[in-house]
């Protein structure tokens, strides 16, 4: 019998994830709400990415399901649901999928495969990280729009899938230390509700001085609260974490040229924080920039502009974009210093 892949929450990312993995050859069903089956039922399931690949799935190639009972064929489970949702996600895992299936979240966030296993006693669970972005397009196309690899906590229990990753242009890149990876993708994260706020695509909102400023704030405020904590982000990049706030505030001259060499950023990307607000959906910056709060509050330390950055996040009105101004968003980051 040929093992099967399941992807719970099959939103921009899971969709991506298990598309690719199909027209790999895979197994995959997708699990997830009804307005992306209407999407898929309507373009089929289409994806790009920076690199110029583009897959056109047909509709009838793509195993989608709205029912969570399909868990129960299934070897290995992608949880790719948002963050608050991790919980609902473990108990349904729970109740249909048995103990012998391979759990991975490939989330947001630092505590997540932590609530799985919590859920999840007796069963496998990973956790993973997916450090590029994938924007729903209006055209239908899924589009990833940043570079990186899959990392996943490493374990002997991934090796019948290396080759399927591989051939899906998704290797998975195993690492030991895990939470020196989490923290490392948090810090790259924190830019997700800068980039939110601005209401521009990354690249037009990183050319910007001031949002590179904001983000530095944050970046650096993180990277404090780290160390007293005592943890050592890793580099998923080439870029090295403590040297971040330096690179984001050089003159705008300075950081293209620097960028140019450093950064793969496609034209059509933003954040998925974008692009929950233009939904009006809830946002992962709890998970995200209240992360850095709540671990400084561990450690007996203060994290005000991570804080104030929750807050006027949460402070939207659902559906509003308020595309404030770098130097606004800039002042009310500084300010409360």
């Amino acid at each position: 019998m040929t093992a099967r892949i399941a992807v719970l929450g099959a939103g921009s990312i899971g969709a991506y994830l298990g598309g690719s993995l199909c027209a790999a050859g895979g197994d995959v069903v997708l699990i997830g709400r009804r307005s992306m089956r209407e999407r898929i039922a309507t373009h089929g399931l289409r994806l790009s990415d920076l690199a110029g690949r583009h897959i056109e799935l047909a509709p009838e190639r793509i195993n989608y399901a709205e029912d969570p009972a399909a868990l129960g064929s299934a070897d290995l489970i992608l949880v790719t649901v948002k963050s608050r949702d991790t919980a609902e996600a473990a108990t349904l895992i729970a109740r249909h999928a048995p103990a012998t299936v391979l759990v991975v979240s490939m989330q947001n966030g630092v505590s997540n495969a932590d609530i799985l296993r919590e859920g999840l006693p007796g069963y496998g669970v990973l956790p993973g990280v997916v450090p590029f972005n994938v924007l729903q397009m209006p055209d239908g196309r899924l589009h990833r729009g940043t570079e990186g690899e899959l990392l996943v906590e490493s374990s002997t229990r991934l090796q019948p899938w290396l080759g399927l990753f591989q051939r899906a242009h998704l290797p998975l890149q195993q690492e030991p230390d895990f939470a020196a990876v989490q923290w490392g993708k948090l810090l790259m994260n924190l830019n997700n509700p800068v980039n939110a706020l601005s209401g521009l695509p990354l690249r037009q909102q990183l050319a910007q001085a001031a949002y590179r400023k904001s983000l530095a704030l944050l970046i650096a405020e993180a990277l404090a609260v780290l160390k007293k904590a005592g943890i050592r982000p890793a580099r998923l990049g080439r870029i090295p974490p403590a040297a971040l706030p330096w690179l984001l505030r050089v003159p705008d001259a300075v950081f293209t040229r620097l960028a140019a060499t450093m950064l793969r950023i496609d034209p059509e990307a933003r954040s998925s924080m974008w692009e929950d607000l233009v939904a009006g959906r809830p946002t992962e910056v709890d998970e995200i920039n209240g992360a850095v709060v709540r671990l400084a509050a561990s450690v007996g330390a203060a994290a005000p502009c991570n804080k104030r950055m929750v807050g006027l996040i949460q402070d939207l009105s659902p559906g509003k974009l308020p595309n404030i101004s770098g130097a606004a968003l800039y002042q009310a980051l500084r300010n409360v210093r």
